[in-house]
């Protein structure tokens, strides 16, 4: 009987780590709406791909939606700057 717990422990744990070994971490990724106001601060909740879900879920909570500024402005290309001499 101690002998099976102990087998069940073990396999339980191995099973644990494998899961947690082989998980990846979610991939980061700016939406292009977040949820702000004064108990979140700014950027927010970027989590929202649409301006309707960031409002559903603002909505009685004193909160609002504005643009995500990653997401806004992302990589801004760079001008050539020409130079006369």
């Amino acid at each position: 009987m101690m002998r099976n717990a102990v087998l069940a422990t073990l396999a339980l744990t191995v099973t644990t780590v494998a899961t947690v070994a082989g998980s990846s971490p979610a991939a980061a990724y700016d939406y292009p709406y977040c949820l702000q106001g004064r108990t979140i601060g700014i950027p927010g909740d970027c989590s929202y791909s649409s301006y309707g879900q960031c409002m559903a879920s603002a909505s009685g909570r004193g909160l609002y939606c504005n643009v995500n500024p990653r997401f806004a402005y992302g990589q801004q290309r760079r001008m050539r700057v020409y130079r006369d001499y």
